[in-house]
């Protein structure tokens, strides 16, 4: 079996998923390093809602990723019971989005309407709005893709975690603006992920033990959604 990984530097693929020409790049060495044949995708490539500028959460978290799935698809095809599996977030569900123009651009796939609605954006909303609606849209792609993805023989799932021990979250808590809320978003199973907890469900469900699970999206929040939306799933 070959890994192989792909971020902005020190890796096997080295690329900006927030620009298009990055994306293009990152598609067509990952189709180079592995012959145009892939059994597993995982796109965990993300930006917290500190990052700044708040532009490249967007580029990042959604178009990054969907640029992906659908340069890699037939990668994907190609391979043997393929799967691809995206990292979402529990925060794509603590508003609804039903309505809300930002998320609509994002499915209609249009950033540049996207990074517009974000500038017009109020301070106090910069950060939050573009990672939850990015994630909330990302999710929402996922499903759009699951009827042509199961057709093909390739399963498509998200992941949804909450809190999860890593840089990204340490980055947050330090962030004068959302420290103070991640700090007091406390989840029921009183605890924080740690990051081989997600990775145990990505390696699940993009196995062979889930040939059944697709088009879903998966919470590991310790029970965040559960409590703050029982009657909603």
């Amino acid at each position: 079996m070959r890994v192989i990984g792909m971020d902005l530097r020190s890796a096997d693929i080295c690329a900006d998923l927030s620009t298009t020409a990055g994306r293009a790049r990152a598609v067509e060495a990952a189709r180079a390093l592995c012959d145009n044949k892939l059994d597993v995708l995982v796109c965990c490539a993300g930006l917290g809602p500190q990052a700044e500028p708040v532009s490249a959460i967007a580029s990042v978290n959604y178009f990054g990723v969907t640029a992906l799935l659908d340069g890699l698809f037939d990668a994907l095809k190609a391979g043997g019971r393929a799967s691809a599996v995206v990292v979402s977030s529990s925060s794509a569900t603590l508003q609804s989005w039903t309505d809300n123009p930002l998320r609509q651009a994002y499915l209609e796939g249009s950033e540049q309407a996207v990074l517009a609605m974000l500038e017009a954006l109020p301070p106090e909303q910069a950060g939050y709005a573009p990672y939850a609606s990015s994630k909330n849209a990302v999710a929402c792609a996922v499903r759009q893709r699951a009827a042509a993805w199961g057709a093909a023989g390739v399963r498509l799932n998200a992941v949804a975690p909450g809190a999860v021990q890593t840089p990204l979250l340490e980055a947050g808590l330090a962030d004068p603006r959302y420290g103070a809320a991640i700090r007091n978003s406390t989840a029921p199973i009183g605890a924080r992920a740690q990051a081989a907890d997600i990775a145990a469900l990505i390696g699940f469900v993009a196995g062979d033990s889930a040939p059944f699970i697709h088009g879903s999206v998966l919470f590991a929040d310790g029970g965040i959604d559960a409590t703050m939306r029982p009657y909603d799933f």
